[in-house]
């Protein structure tokens, strides 16, 4: 089954921004359907106002094109309710709140506030180097 995925805002800006950085695999990963990547107003609100930063340097059709590459492939969750559990930087929360009301089998961060949660949801919280080594061998096995 493939996995449904929320990834929290820096770890699509590190796959979208950086093609040869150690997380761009996920952009083919979410491309050719390894996952569903998970969207709502509020992660995607993120994501834009992110890309947006200065120290990028991205005109507006380069953050479009970037969008491009992510938003398509998303299913977007459009009724979100509060997580149960509740993460120490308010500015998590979204992602977990995503991740609760999507459905999703695993929150993918690098974020110490979100990964201290592990184990705690009914989704899976991981780095981007845990799901890979979860993905990988789920790809392997098939």
């Amino acid at each position: 089954m493939t996995p449904r995925a929320v990834f929290d805002t820096t770890t699509v800006v590190s796959a979208l921004l950086f093609a040869g950085g150690r997380l761009a695999w996920m952009r083919q990963h979410w491309q050719n359907g390894g996952c569903v990547p998970l969207l709502s107003a509020a992660t995607a609100a993120e994501l834009v106002r992110v890309l947006a930063y200065p120290k990028f340097r991205l005109t507006r059709a380069e953050r479009e094109e970037l969008l491009a590459d992510y938003v398509p492939h998303c299913q977007i969750v459009e009724r979100v309710k509060r997580c149960p559990h509740t993460c120490r930087d308010a500015n998590d929360q979204p992602f977990l709140d995503l991740a609760q009301s999507g459905n999703a089998d695993v929150l993918v961060s690098g974020d110490k506030d979100l990964l201290a949660l592990a184990g705690k949801p009914r989704f899976a919280i991981e780095t981007p180097e845990e799901y890979r080594r979860r993905v990988g061998e789920a790809v392997e096995s098939n």
